[in-house]
């Protein structure tokens, strides 16, 4: 029942969502937007923003960051020390415009142990969300002297793989190895500020 009253509030919406973006987009271009001229876009003063990045099973991601930043590009697992890795609790933000870094450890550490929402042990799957403040710092380009934090949730669903041998036949495997599907996504709201 939840499903088709969702199923007809979209078919009703998605008319009028379509019809905003063609007028948006028929405004940018006909305005002298930066669609339309590729004038050198103004360094940014600082505001609200809203981020939405797509996780998959490898460190590196899709990015979309919207408000006083308008920008897009791909988000890395870092260490504290810059190099790459798929568990570190920083992430390396490289947009069109300039990079910056998330300290994303009070989210790390809020998702760690995840206490499941949605968990099968007859299909071994999982969905979790959790949310925790990020921090921006260190910025390059366009956005150097970049400070502020966004209030970040992480929501995660996978599929994982059974023992095929041994004492465990036939359990899920929790924690070992890379899950057989994974998505995964981080939405998060927040104000920067420029030095």
């Amino acid at each position: 029942m939840k499903l088709q009253n969702h199923s007809t509030l979209r078919r009703r919406l998605l008319p009028v969502a379509s019809a905003a973006l063609a007028i948006v987009a028929g405004a940018v271009l006909t305005s002298g937007g930066v669609a339309a001229t590729k004038k050198p876009v103004a360094s940014p003063t600082g505001g609200p923003i809203a981020i939405l990045a797509t996780l998959g099973p490898n460190p590196n991601s899709k990015i979309l960051v919207a408000g006083a930043i308008g920008d897009w590009g791909t988000a890395l697992s870092i260490d504290r020390n810059g190099k790459p890795d798929e568990n570190g609790n920083y992430v390396k933000v490289t947009l069109k415009n300039g990079t910056f870094v998330l300290d994303s450890t009070a989210l790390n550490k809020k998702t760690a142990s995840p206490h499941p929402q949605v968990s099968s042990d007859n299909t071994c799957s999982i969905s979790f969300t959790g949310s925790a403040p990020v921090t921006l710092l260190h910025g390059t380009g366009r956005y150097k002297g970049i400070s502020g934090a966004i209030d970040a949730t992480l929501t995660f669903t996978g599929v994982g793989g059974r023992y095929q041998t041994g004492a465990k036949k036939g359990q899920c495997e929790r924690g070992n190895g890379k899950p057989l599907a994974m998505l995964g996504a981080v939405t998060g709201r927040g104000t920067v500020h420029f030095r």
